[in-house]
């Protein structure tokens, strides 16, 4: 199981594009196998996939903008991201307060979905926080709602504070998810792993059930900064992933 970070986590290293490519070599440095973008900084994808192989880091998704996946800019964003070699590519959230704006969401990321899967073979996805495991109004789930047009990458820590049992959970709809955001944190404050109370052994029990090929780090709140954050994620997660779990 290899172990990705979603570049978010390092965002206050990151502010143009010399910087960006910076902060790839720290990732690649500090033992990733690979990454999630939240942002290009206006970097071209071919100066991206370079710097990615010369480090021998894998891109394994991104969070854009919805808009990006309409109609009229869908063509070019497909582009952008087959460029960069990824199986997947998604949103980090969008509306889904009602059922009408859950069907919209998932039907504009589920056309795009078909487009890209016909093109390239990459799919998108949909990314959680906690509203989405409420129920609206009619008892149905924002998150089931969305995901009947497209795939999921659930983020376990959110999931979490919702009071989902993420193995369960995680296992009864593993057909549709393609990515997992492994999380920490204390009252919805995010933590480093291993120093919150998410049930991180059940997140990567259910990984390993699901022979789930990526596990991407996330920090929404870094501490003291991003790379020294994700640097204590990765070790107290490889040790998980180590031990008999």
């Amino acid at each position: 199981m290899k172990i990705a970070v979603q570049m978010y986590s390092v965002r206050d290293a990151i502010s143009d594009s010399e910087s960006l490519l910076k902060a790839l070599e720290k990732v690649k440095e500090i033992g990733y196998d690979g990454v999630e973008f939240a942002g290009y900084f206006d970097t071209d994808a071919d100066t991206i996939r370079a710097k990615l192989d010369e480090l021998g880091l894998v891109c394994v998704g991104g969070h854009i903008g919805l808009d990006d996946f309409k109609a009229e800019k869908l063509e070019e964003t497909i582009e952008f991201q087959h460029k960069l070699g990824v199986k997947a590519v998604g949103v980090g959230g969008a509306p889904h307060s009602t059922q009408e704006e859950c069907v919209k969401t998932g039907k504009i990321l589920g056309r795009a979905r078909d487009y890209a899967m016909e093109k390239y073979g990459i799919t998108t996805y949909y990314h959680n926080h906690t509203e989405e495991f409420r129920p609206m109004r009619n008892k149905r789930l924002p998150i089931d709602v969305i995901g009947s047009y497209c795939s999921l990458e659930i983020d376990t820590y959110w999931s979490f504070c919702a009071g989902v049992d993420n193995y369960k959970y995680l296992l009864a709809n593993m057909d549709n998810i393609v990515h997992l955001h492994v999380k920490d944190g204390i009252d919805r404050h995010p933590k480093a792993l291993g120093e919150g109370d998410c049930d991180l052994v059940a997140v990567v029990r259910a990984a390993k059930a699901m022979e789930m090929e990526w596990l991407i780090v996330e920090n929404d709140d870094p501490e003291p900064n991003g790379f020294e954050d994700i640097a204590r994620s990765l070790k107290y997660l490889r040790e998980l992933i180590d031990s008999a779990c």
